[in-house]
Parts: C-alpha cells; sequence; structure tokens
C-alpha cells in the first residue's frame, strides 16, 4: 500500500512538473507572439506586394518565390521547392451580366464565372427558370428546362451555428449545378453566392464537369441580386438574362509546394507536417482564405526558432500549391514524401481564416484523441475551449491515403465571419484583425510544441 501510494505521488508531482513547463512555454509563445510578432506584417507583405494568387498564374509564381525568400531569411534549417503541375485557368475579361423583364428596365447584375467554367462564346441570353434547391432541379425535366438559364437560389441555412456545416450542405450547387442543369437540356446555370450576409459581392470557387455531358457556362451572382431576381421572377411571368463571360483553359502549368523544416534532434526522421495553401482565387487577394493560413505556419516555425526550442521530430511547414482547383499540391506531396521512405506521424492544417482562435479538431485513435482532450487544461486561461474529434483539411487529406497511423489536426478559429469574405473580393487584408491573427498563430505554435514534445514522445 505504501508503496502504491509513493508510486501515485511521484506521477502526481511529476504530471505537475510538466504541467508548469508546459504553461510557461505556452505562455513565452503567446508573448512573442502578441509582442514581437510577424504575423501581420507578413501577410500584409503577401496580400499587397502580390495579391490574389491563382494557380498557374504569375502572382502564384510571385508568392511562390515570395515564399521561399521570407522562409530563408528566418533562417530555418532547410528551404526548398517541391516541383508539382497545377490546372491553368483564366477568368479573362471581366463578366457582364444584365436582367430584363417585361416591366423594367435593364439591371445590372453583380456575377462572377465559377472557377473552372467554359466561356459562353460571346453574348448568351436566355430566358431563365429559378429552382429553391438542387433537389428541385433533379426533379424537374428537359420540357420545363431545355434552353433557360437555370438560377439555383439556395441560401446557406443561417440556423446552422457552425458555418462550415451550411457552406457544406449548400456546396453541390456550386459543383454539381452546370451538371444537373446540362443534364436537362439548361443553356447555363447561376448558382446564389455560398455566403450568409446580404452584400454586392459575388463569391466564386471550384465547380465540376462531367465528359459524358454537355458544357455549359457556370457564374455565381452576388445574395442582393439573388434576392432581386428573385422579386423580378415573381413579378413577372418572364425574365431575360443576358450573360458574357471570357474564360480561359490552358495546359496544365508547372509550380511548387514551399516547404522550409526545422530537424529533429532526437527522431529527425519522423515528420510533423503543417501548413496550408499559398494559392488563392483571383478575387480579392486571398487573406484569409489562406494568406492567413499560411502566415500561421511560417510564423509558428519562427517563434519556436527564435524561443531556441530543439524539436524531438522534424517539423515541417508547407505552404500548399493548387488546393482551390485540384489541390495538386496536396496530392504530389503526399505520394513524394511516401517514395521518400520518411515516416509522417502527424499533420496540421489552418484553412479557416485568420479570425479569433476557438481550437482544434483531431482525427486520431482514441489513445491520442484521450491526450489530445487533456491539453483543454493548459488553455483555459487563452479562451480556447474546442477541442473536438474530426480535424484536418483539403491539403493533409492525401496523406492519411499513404500513412494510415497518421493522425490529422484543424486549427479551428471563430467561423461566424469566415462566409463574408470567402472566395470574393473583400478578401482582403483590411479584413483581418491583427490581434486575432496573432493569437492564431500562438495557438498554432503551441499546439505544434505540445504535439512535438509530448503527444507523441
Amino acid at each position: 500500500m505504501f508503496k502504491y501510494s509513493y508510486l501515485l505521488a511521484l506521477l502526481q508531482i511529476t504530471s505537475l512538473h510538466f504541467f508548469a513547463q508546459d504553461s510557461s512555454m505556452i505562455r513565452k509563445i503567446y508573448d512573442e507572439a502578441l509582442l514581437r510578432g510577424r504575423a501581420y506584417e507578413d501577410l500584409r507583405s503577401l496580400c499587397k506586394d502580390i495579391g490574389p494568387r491563382l494557380s498557374g498564374s504569375s502572382e502564384a509564381e510571385m508568392a511562390v518565390r515570395w515564399s521561399e525568400s521570407k522562409m530563408k531569411a528566418y533562417g530555418f534549417d532547410t528551404v526548398y521547392l517541391q516541383p508539382i503541375m497545377v490546372p491553368h485557368w483564366e477568368r479573362g475579361n471581366p463578366e457582364t451580366a444584365w436582367l430584363s423583364t417585361p416591366t423594367t428596365t435593364p439591371y445590372k447584375l453583380n456575377i462572377k464565372a465559377l472557377g473552372g467554367s467554359i466561356s459562353t462564346n460571346g453574348i448568351l441570353e436566355g430566358e431563365v427558370i429559378m429552382f429553391d434547391h438542387l433537389d428541385d432541379l433533379k426533379k424537374s425535366t428537359r420540357s420545363v428546362v431545355e434552353g433557360k438559364i437555370v438560377f439555383l437560389n439556395q441560401p446557406m441555412n443561417a440556423a446552422e451555428i457552425q458555418t462550415f456545416k451550411a457552406y457544406g450542405a449548400c456546396y453541390p450547387i456550386r459543383g454539381n449545378g452546370a451538371v444537373e442543369a446540362a443534364k436537362l437540356g439548361a443553356k447555363a446555370v447561376i448558382i446564389r453566392s455560398l455566403a450568409l450576409p446580404l452584400d454586392d459581392h459575388p463569391h466564386t470557387g471550384s465547380m465540376r464537369y462531367e465528359d459524358s455531358i454537355p458544357k455549359i457556362p457556370a457564374a455565381a451572382l452576388s445574395t442582393l441580386d439573388c434576392e432581386y431576381l428573385a422579386r423580378a421572377l415573381q413579378a413577372d411571368s418572364k425574365a431575360m438574362i443576358t450573360l458574357e463571360m471570357d474564360c480561359r483553359v490552358f495546359p496544365d502549368a508547372p509550380s511548387f509546394n514551399v516547404i522550409a523544416e526545422i530537424k529533429g534532434r532526437k527522431q529527425p526522421k519522423e515528420i510533423i507536417t503543417f501548413g496550408g495553401h499559398l494559392d488563392s482565387w483571383d478575387q480579392g487577394e486571398g487573406a484569409h482564405d489562406d494568406g492567413a493560413g499560411v502566415i500561421h505556419c511560417m510564423e509558428a516555425l519562427r517563434i519556436l526558432k527564435t524561443l531556441e526550442y530543439q524539436p524531438v521530430h522534424t517539423l515541417r511547414v508547407v505552404f500548399f500549391m493548387n488546393e482551390e482547383n485540384g489541390n495538386m499540391g496536396g496530392k504530389t506531396y503526399a505520394k513524394w514524401v511516401k517514395e521518400q521512405g520518411e515516416k509522417h506521424i502527424a499533420a496540421l492544417e489552418s484553412d479557416r481564416g485568420g479570425f479569433t482562435p476557438r481550437g482544434f479538431g483531431c482525427d486520431g485513435n482514441p489513445k491520442v484523441f484521450e491526450r489530445f482532450s487533456s491539453y483543454k487544461n493548459l488553455f483555459d486561461s487563452y479562451d480556447l475551449h474546442v477541442w473536438e474529434k474530426g480535424g484536418g483539411g483539403v491539403d493533409i487529406g492525401p496523406l492519411k491515403n499513404e500513412f494510415k497511423d497518421i493522425t490529422l489536426f484543424g486549427f479551428i478559429p471563430d467561423s461566424q465571419r469566415y462566409f463574408d469574405v470567402h472566395h470574393a473580393a473583400s478578401d482582403v487584408f483590411e479584413n483581418v484583425n491583427k490581434r486575432e491573427l496573432e493569437l492564431g498563430a500562438a495557438a498554432v505554435t503551441s499546439l505544434i510544441y505540445l504535439l512535438d514534445k509530448d503527444l507523441f514522445r
């Protein structure tokens, strides 16, 4: 009995010692991020000196060189580029569209082509038919739809507290709308922007075609104009839209993932990857999606180096290219590291914007998740309260196919404002709050520290 009590007391003392040690390190991390951080200035430079960074564009190439130069300036152990091939789609000349009805004057619409859409090959005109839900379109018939422009006016569900759930439920109108409309003979499809606020900003994003189905032009309409169009269709029996889009598809282009490392002192061949995607859509500046994410992760490596932390495992930051319209960065990286014979034990992604941090998700086995959940006590004073099952991201997802036992983590900030700017011209540096961005960088750094020192020791 005495021996058992002694061991229990020893374990409690040891646990308290490590808790105090970790708590002290996390405080240092937050102090560095908030008092001497580089995140805000680095994001400003990425957004303002380069701007939007669609895969295959000259701006994307500039961003690669900017990232490589910045990482080298921070003195990380290794900085290198991983060659990949990426899709190359361009919007071309600005889109134009207007609405006309028998009882109103022409009304100009705020519209943007969806990523990957074909052009209209000049001016396209057609009668509009509205559906409130994609399922309603699927239930319709060719005799009703053929030769018309389909308008999918399906809104994101504002009752969802977690806005990513609302986005996920509504995504099919963007991803599959053109295919479903073309099956019934439509000449084009226009979708309600995947956004919660009512404003004039159309939100672009990727869509797809099927080789067996005719390709038709696809575009997103601002939510305010969707409201106007819906009212016009209710007031008049017939409404026409005139649309012109100059989209172009080019052969795949060479590009790169940008990679930086600090080598592990005990397990250098075991890798913890963390990153986000360097590319963005061609609207706005890609500030939240995903400039904030890549800056979170580069800042994490910088902070750990500045604090002279010696990692157990190799810590690797990856700026992935082409998440938005193909994910060739993530897919190529996963296959490449497997072929190199590397051992990947964990990966974390930040791709939900630079808003106030709320916590993390963990896609790991029960033992890993239990340990991960225990970190919550360390972060009570930092207002991180979300420690949930499930995590990862588009870029790091392919690693799960190559390393079955890898644990994936996702950074979770507050989601309420993300879809105000997602894939829109409003996703600019001015809409990123400095303190929120720095708090996010500190949270990501702290979890990487704990994963390396404790969770996978």
